[in-house]
């Protein structure tokens, strides 16, 4: 047995084993749902938080265009000089101030450096709109989660309703069926059947109810909600007109909207402005310099007096040596370019057979609603005709039993096919970028 089949039974006999005392319920709609889980899913916090970071990066870059400012101060003592006046004989000692100060402000302003600076800012603010789709990615993996357990927790509760009223009917017919036998129209037997099958029925109904309260829990942790309330569905989810589009607008939405398809496009773009920087290492760096220095003493003359001094000028410098060393930087960088639109195109493949299968599981769903419903008319019409040969004595027990499966299995397989046909419409809508 597979360890999530065990876990499933354990949660069960839990949930059975809990107080009968009756749960405070929460009613949920799809858009509470999905409000309450994206507010609360610890990932996409997570996610959340990185994209911020992604944006400060992004505002840190645009500081490499304003000028650097620096400002210098250095105090020293001097020792005495030595003034050597025929070689290295006839040492003499002037003398000199015993203190020495310096004062500097530099400014360099980056007037062009080969598209270095715009490239690290164009590669920020890639990598925000990246943070942002990994966001955007995670938040709809997020919903389809929540969806499909809010699905299988609507589905248990149709169940629930479906087998309530099979088990009513049954109860009506067994007191018919006791009445006949008093009357000795029919044997023993035929109440021990029914008394049988209404023990059956009465025990899905349990396992629905507890399978009601597991989903309810899970759905609660998801949440991020007090675990012991008991959540109740939107019941008018099912009346709810779907639009459908077709498949070509569908693939049209997923190549635009799909938060996946958006990711690959930045990554190429990143992959690209990556080229571009290895390349600006093969061009100069120019910049605007200016400074301003005040000293003392003057080192000429030792004098121990002040002097100001300031400079501004032009300074240009080329690396000789990326003519031999980057070029291999460079081939690694156009084939990272190629890779990452080799995978663009893999995943627009890979995006056309996704909802080609959400759309095809759709439309199936949908035409299997459609054949069901026929099915349970069909199955209800039999059990009424069965039920009245069974009472004018014209049928047996095992007759009105097999019509009763009949018409309980072909309800609860409508009740999961309505469900089906809700969350293949969310698959759809997933792939398209739209969810």
């Amino acid at each position: 047995m597979e360890l999530s089949k065990i876990t499933k039974i354990l949660l069960l006999l839990i949930v059975a084993a809990m107080p009968s005392a009756k749960a405070e319920t929460m009613f949920l709609t799809v858009d509470s749902l999905l409000s309450i889980g994206i507010a609360n899913n610890l990932q996409l916090r997570a996610s959340m938080i990185q994209e911020r970071m992604a944006e400060v990066r992004s505002k840190a870059s645009r500081k490499a265009l304003l000028p650097e400012v620096s400002v210098g101060l250095q105090a020293a003592y001097l020792g005495q000089p030595t003034v050597f006046e025929r070689g290295l004989s006839g040492a003499s000692h002037p003398e000199s101030p015993n203190w020495q100060q310096n004062y500097a402000v530099d400014i360099t302003q980056p007037l062009y450096h080969g598209g270095r600076i715009r490239s690290a800012i164009k590669q920020s603010d890639i990598e925000r709109k990246i943070a942002a789709l990994q966001s955007s990615d995670d938040k709809a993996t997020v919903k389809l989660a929540l969806l499909q357990q809010y699905m299988n927790l609507f589905s248990y509760y149709k169940q629930r309703e479906v087998l309530q009223r099979n088990i009513e009917e049954s109860e009506i017919r067994l007191k018919d069926i006791k009445k006949m036998k008093e009357e000795g129209l029919i044997t023993n037997n035929d109440v021990l059947r029914s008394e049988l099958q209404l023990t059956t029925d009465r025990l899905s109904l349990t396992e629905a109810e507890n399978n009601i309260a597991l989903c309810s829990m899970q759905l609660d942790i998801l949440l991020g909600i007090d675990e012991t309330l008991l959540i109740v569905p939107d019941t008018t989810l099912l009346k709810q007109p779907i639009a459908l589009a077709d498949y070509e607008s569908c693939i049209n939405d997923a190549y635009a909207n799909n938060p996946r398809m958006q990711l690959a496009r930045q990554q190429t773009a990143l992959a690209k402005n990556e080229t571009r920087a290895a390349q600006a290492e093969y061009l100069p760096q120019i910049s605007l310099f200016a400074g301003n220095t005040l000293a003392r003493p003057i080192t000429r003359t030792m004098a121990d007096q002040f002097s100001n001094s300031w400079n501004i000028g032009v300074r240009i410098s080329y690396s000789l040596s990326s003519l031999y060393k980057n070029k291999d930087n460079v081939n690694e960088r156009r084939s990272n370019e190629l890779y990452y639109q080799n995978e663009e195109e893999r995943l627009k493949q890979s995006l056309r057979m996704s909802i080609r299968q959400a759309y095809l599981d759709h439309t199936e769903a949908l035409q299997r609603v459609e054949a069901l419903n026929l099915s349970v008319e069909q199955a209800r019409e039999n059990f009424r005709i069965v039920q009245n040969r069974y009472l004018g004595q014209l049928a047996i027990l095992t007759d009105l039993l097999d019509a009763n499966n009949v018409l309980l299995t072909a309800e609860l397989e409508l009740t999961v096919a309505q469900v089906t046909v809700v969350y293949t419409y969310y698959e759809l809508l997933n792939a398209c970028g739209r969810l």
